[in-house]
């Protein structure tokens, strides 16, 4: 059984380790196993002090399956408070829902999910947590619950009162944000607009700047059709809409280059060209992401005053209870929250930096470009 104890309190002496808030998502499916899984691992319970918010019978019936010893205090969720290390859990008990042998979609289980991510959100906007990183829910169960957010992101959005999001995927070497995520492709061209390609560009920066350390981060843009248009043969879009978006973020200080045709631009980037993709749909995007990195890519959400990471998968309830599921790709959400809390942690309070000139910036560049060889 898991332990009760008292939140601590820690000295002020030495500054402590991130403060990150998990959800554990749809009880049903693998959230549960995933996060004990993940938090099992020494490396990364290191790393920062945690809350899970979620059901500790769930919990703990995901670590007899897996025979691991739990590792966490259980706390009521409403007398969660700061820890000094460790992982606690705010265990929803009021709420007993849990079977471990109902693996599908319910009301229930979007109410108790939509719960454990009410009280991350709380945290968060009372800086209790600096991080939230967040275990899969039922798009199903949410609608049988009566929610109307299609997911994470627009729950966010609305708690955070903004719209101005962007996924970003993360997985091996790269990092990809998107244009468009779930819209029919042949449905694109209705919506395709240069605001619309600006936006990740825009953020995709900054979060690259802020979260990840990178003072001049290096992006490039995806062209929409073969071969980025091949100067207008096959679609105009990248001079009517991609181009003028490269333009406004290098005239917003960024380094930004394209469009770039899809199929050749995720080779340079995984050799290290450029830090960051754009692409402009859901497919052109992911196919690259899970090639590298299936099982342990992982997102982030730009655009939000807090900083989210997820896991790239679903809620898989055919291998639920069954200690089947992989935690890589919550390690890699943990991890990615984790160092981006430190980052944020350590900017400076003063104004941005003034990037050099984009031209200038394109020269150094150049210079890098000369020792690849071989390209495709």
């Amino acid at each position: 059984m898991s332990q009760t104890s008292p939140a601590n309190t820690g000295s002020n002496d030495v500054k402590p380790k991130p403060l990150v808030g998990i959800t554990m998502g749809e009880p049903a499916g693998i959230g549960p196993e995933v996060v004990v899984k993940a938090l099992a691992d020494p490396d990364v319970r290191r790393l920062a002090r945690f809350i899970i918010f979620g059901f500790n019978e769930a919990l703990e019936y995901a670590a007899d399956e897996a025979e691991i010893n739990p590792f966490w205090f259980r706390v009521p969720h409403e007398t969660v408070a700061r820890i000094e290390s460790g992982v606690i859990v705010a265990d929803f008990d009021d709420y007993p829902v849990f079977s471990p042998h109902a693996h599908c979609a319910t009301a229930e289980g979007g109410h108790a999910s939509m719960r454990f991510l009410d009280a991350a959100i709380n945290a968060a906007r009372n800086e209790l947590v600096e991080a939230i990183v967040t275990a899969p829910i039922c798009k199903e169960s949410w609608h049988m619950a009566g929610y109307r957010y299609p997911g994470h992101t627009e729950k966010l959005g609305h708690a955070f009162k903004t719209d101005r999001l962007t996924m970003m995927f993360v997985g091996g070497k790269l990092r990809v944000a998107l244009a468009s995520i779930h819209e029919a492709l042949f449905d694109l061209r209705n919506s395709f607009t240069i605001g619309r390609v600006f936006q990740p560009i825009d953020l995709m920066a900054t979060a690259l700047r802020q979260w990840f350390g990178m003072e001049y981060p290096r992006i490039a843009v995806c062209g929409l059709n073969p071969h980025a248009g091949e100067g207008g043969l096959f679609g105009d879009e990248e001079k009517r809409v991609i181009e003028p978006a490269i333009t406004m973020a290098r005239e917003a200080g960024w380094f930004v280059e394209g469009p770039h045709p899809a199929d050749t631009v995720f080779w340079h980037a995984s050799r290290g060209r450029f830090d960051g993709v754009v692409a402009m749909y859901h497919d052109q995007g992911l196919i690259p992401v899970k090639l590298l990195a299936f099982d342990s890519a992982c997102q982030t959400t730009l655009g939000l005053p807090i900083i989210r990471t997820s896991v790239d998968h679903g809620t898989a309830f055919d291998i639920a209870g069954q200690n089947l599921a992989s935690a890589e790709s919550m390690k890699s959400a943990i991890r990615l929250a984790c160092h981006a809390a430190l980052c944020k942690r350590n900017q400076p309070e003063t104004a941005e930096p003034q990037a050099p000139a984009w031209e200038e910036l394109r020269g150094v560049q150049a210079e890098d470009d000369s020792e690849d060889s071989g390209a495709p």
